[in-house]
């Protein structure tokens, strides 16, 4: 059996690689810690963005853990023009799993970098990642989840992943 928490990044002051936490946002990371402080977690894997760092570091320091960046874990880029309706591209490539914009990322290669990263984390890891990267591998999970779900996640956000044999389960822990 193998348990993965995935986490979705706190508040942040914005979308690029660089963006930190806003106080809001500093305030969740210490709920994350709070929440995980009765866990057991050996490991803890994160987007090498700032706010995924920002976000899982009280927990790191409670754990008195090593923090393991993993550029896997990366969001998504979707394309890298202005695009005014990203919305409703971003909707279809739930479902086209190959539809490639300019100059980004089809939800295929997204899902699968990541799902190495899944696949190769030991018991009791945390993830910490990003909004439609967390939802493309829930979905890889469990097919009925898209896009829907992308736009219910919160900031911060926490599923379980257990993993036995060739069976899995999928629970919601975050309630904000």
């Amino acid at each position: 059996m193998k348990r993965i928490y995935l986490v979705r990044h706190c508040s942040a002051t914005g979308q690029v690689a660089e963006a930190e936490l806003t106080e809001s946002g500093y305030n969740q990371a210490n709920m994350l810690a709070s929440f995980f402080k009765n866990i057991v977690i050996d490991h803890i894997i994160s987007s090498p963005f700032t706010r995924a760092q920002q976000s899982i570091t009280p927990t790191v320091r409670t754990k008195n853990l090593s923090l393991i960046i993993d550029n896997r874990l990366a969001e998504r880029t979707l394309s890298t023009s202005d695009l005014p309706n990203w919305l409703e591209l971003l909707e279809e490539t739930f479902t086209n799993f190959d539809l490639k914009l300019t100059g980004g990322e089809s939800s295929r290669e997204a899902t699968l970098r990541a799902i190495e990263v899944v696949n190769e984390a030991p018991d009791n890891s945390i993830l910490v990642t990003h909004g439609n990267l967390m939802s493309l591998i829930l979905k890889h999970f469990d097919d009925s989840l898209g896009f829907s779900e992308w736009k219910s996640l919160s900031n911060p956000d926490i599923y379980k992943i257990t993993l036995i044999n060739n069976e899995n389960t999928i629970k919601h822990l975050w309630n904000n």
